[in-house]
């Protein structure tokens, strides 16, 4: 989109909720550094007037913050020179909605573009505002909440479509992704994470998938084969995280996530496509490959987290490459064009409900004593690493071209998981697991880590403890600095070069 690309561009300006494309959250400023970040004050504040989690960033465009709270929803234009409010949208939204979320009331964002301000509301209406009065442009329905079909993830907006997703793995909404059209709202495409290949954008024989090292067509029905009966269409993989886009490729990435229910006994075999990465094409919809990174999840490790796209050495040959850091532990390098697993290591050393991933195949080998599939319904499955919150949850991580490192905040945390027999009722929470999470054993007693991480290779390259789990995104910047916070109510910027560091 060339009003994005040209917004962007402008380091004065946030115009994307990663700052670009690729998902880098990257800034080229530098006036701030590590040699003067530590004389940083607050300026000014501002309430939303919500008590509730606040996820994602306010835009800056032109000078304008467009800033974003949690259910109801509100949007304020803010003018950063006077810190005037020029206007307000609050949408008139059912209370209704609010025990049809998971995880709190959170939204995660904007996306702004053609004098357009994208809002993804919690009642899954998806609207287009006008970024100068803030009145509605076009509104489309995006799924029905009364099934607990509800958004938090925020719109992402490639050439002439706005992407959304789906939440409510919970309530067993069997995910998808939509695509609808930036100038009007309508419909472009949507392809659903399971069920049917013409339903999921799949073609049989052009899809491909890494099996057997190496790449190859997924064949008919790769989804349906994987589930029994019709548990597919109450099966999640869900899509509430981030999406990320290759222009040369006109691709979009991003990831699905559990399957529906948390018992796996209710639901054998792989369970394709949830946590699974998919790399579509962004006018068409149709998935140019796919990766399952836990087939058959017995943990709830969603594996939405952002794809950060990057050209980058991996095992010394240069590479266009995609880095996920999924909620399992592991952090995967693939060839964002053709697939290809290339690096799948565990970027928290506590990580044990497998040992490795093997290469060839692509899977993770599962260790018996934490498979809670094996152990079976109401048998409580004890000190699994990492906890069902991931060794990284959505809180995006960032990559530094100068370091050519990826920073990463992470928790620290592991769990007893304890599943049981749960009935399907439509509108009604579709769990079937109880799990209790703590510190991660015999480690620093924190619960979480800020890390740098060298995805040509898989290794850790520095690790910084924290008390608490490091529950913010990254930024880096051209002066050097890397920055996050804290759940104690910390800003912390550390030097880049050094983590360990900490200069603010």
């Amino acid at each position: 989109n060339a009003d994005v690309e040209k917004n962007i561009a402008n380091s004065k300006n946030w115009a994307m909720q990663a700052g670009d494309m690729y998902n880098q959250r990257y800034s080229k400023l530098k006036q701030i550094n590590t040699g003067n970040v530590g004389k940083m004050q607050v300026a000014w504040t501002f309430s939303t007037g919500v008590l509730r989690g606040h996820e994602g960033s306010p835009l800056v465009v032109d000078g304008m913050m467009y800033l974003h709270s949690p259910f109801p929803n509100k949007v304020f234009a803010i003018d950063l020179d006077t810190q005037k409010i020029m206007w307000k949208y609050e949408p008139k939204q059912d209370p209704a909605v609010i025990p049809q979320m998971c995880c709190d009331t959170v939204n995660r964002g904007l996306a702004y573009a053609e004098g357009k301000v994208i809002l993804q509301q919690a009642d899954s209406n998806l609207v287009a505002l006008d970024s100068k009065t803030g009145k509605v442009v076009w509104s489309v329905k995006n799924g029905d909440p009364k099934l607990g079909a509800v958004n938090t993830n925020a719109p992402h907006v490639f050439k002439d479509k706005v992407i959304t997703g789906i939440s409510g793995g919970e309530w067993g909404v069997r995910g998808f992704i939509a695509a609808y059209n930036l100038s009007d709202g309508k419909p472009a495409w949507k392809g659903y994470s399971v069920g049917p290949d013409a339903e999921m954008l799949i073609d049989p024989a052009k899809t491909m998938t890494w099996t057997d090292g190496k790449m190859a067509p997924v064949g008919a029905d790769s989804s349906l084969k994987t589930w029994k009966g019709d548990q597919w269409k109450i099966g999640g993989g869900t899509t509430w995280g981030w999406f990320s886009y290759d222009k040369a490729a006109n691709l979009v990435y991003y990831g699905t996530g559990n399957p529906s229910t948390w018992n796996p006994a209710q639901r054998p075999g792989d369970n394709k496509w949830t946590m699974t990465i998919f790399a579509r094409d962004v006018d068409t919809g149709m998935a140019k490959w796919v990766y399952q990174m836990t087939p058959y999840d017995e943990w709830d490790f969603d594996g939405i987290n952002e794809m950060i796209l990057a050209d980058i050495d991996v095992k010394g040959k240069p590479t266009k490459a995609l880095v996920h850091f999924d909620r399992n532990g592991f952090g995967y390098t693939m060839d964002r064009i053709s697939g290809a697993l290339l690096v799948a290591e565990k970027f928290d050393p506590k990580v044990n409900w497998a040992s490795h991933v093997d290469m060839k195949t692509g899977r993770p080998q599962v260790l018996a004593k934490y498979s809670t599939a094996k152990n079976g319904p109401d048998v409580n499955t004890k000190g699994i690493c990492p906890a069902a919150l991931g060794s990284k949850d959505q809180q995006p991580a960032s990559f530094d071209p100068n370091t050519k490192l990826f920073y990463v905040p992470t928790n620290h945390v592991c769990m007893d998981y304890e599943p049981f027999k749960v009935e399907y009722t439509a509108g009604q929470p579709y769990v079937g697991a109880t799990l209790s999470m703590f510190p991660a054993p015999g480690s620093h007693g924190g619960m979480g880590n800020y890390i740098t991480w060298n995805a040509g290779t898989g290794k850790i390259v520095q690790s910084k403890a924290e008390k608490f789990s490091v529950w913010s995104g990254s930024l880096n910047t051209a002066g050097g600095l890397s920055c996050y916070g804290t759940l104690e109510g910390y800003l912390k910027c550390v030097d880049a070069k050094n983590i360990n560091k900490e200069l603010f």
